[in-house]
């Protein structure tokens, strides 16, 4: 069974080109446009992965790292970031809230993969 991503991203671009992507890399992804819908099936679906943005409508990537990554039953999921927020102080605080990989816009898809195949082995 294909290991399932879940997306939180309201950019719809990035969220249909990372959806094909990841689909012909042999995933099935789910996908959220806000972060309080991205933290509900978050909890819903328990995907294998999280790749998800910073700057969200209704809850902020950072809150939902924190919500996530202090509840035992969400803190092993891996979480790529992937944002514009690419100073290195908005990188450090997204590792310190339990980032797994830090991916500023715009980003190298390859890279991305390459680093989600590294989290999701087959």
């Amino acid at each position: 069974m294909a290991k399932k991503i879940l997306i939180i991203e309201d950019e719809e671009p990035i969220v249909r080109m990372l959806t094909i992507r990841l689909e012909a890399s042999g995933y099935q992804v789910i996908s959220a446009n806000d972060g309080q819908k991205g933290l509900n099936l978050a909890r819903e679906e328990q995907p294998a992965l999280i790749i998800m943005d910073i700057m969200l409508p209704s809850l902020n990537g950072y809150h939902i790292m924190r919500i996530l990554k202090f509840d035992n039953r969400y803190k092993s999921i891996p979480i790529i970031v992937l944002t514009a927020k690419g100073l290195e102080e908005d990188k450090k605080l997204g590792m310190d809230l339990g980032a797994d990989a830090y991916f500023g816009k715009p980003f190298d898809s390859d890279k991305l993969v390459e680093k989600i195949n590294e989290f999701l082995p087959d």
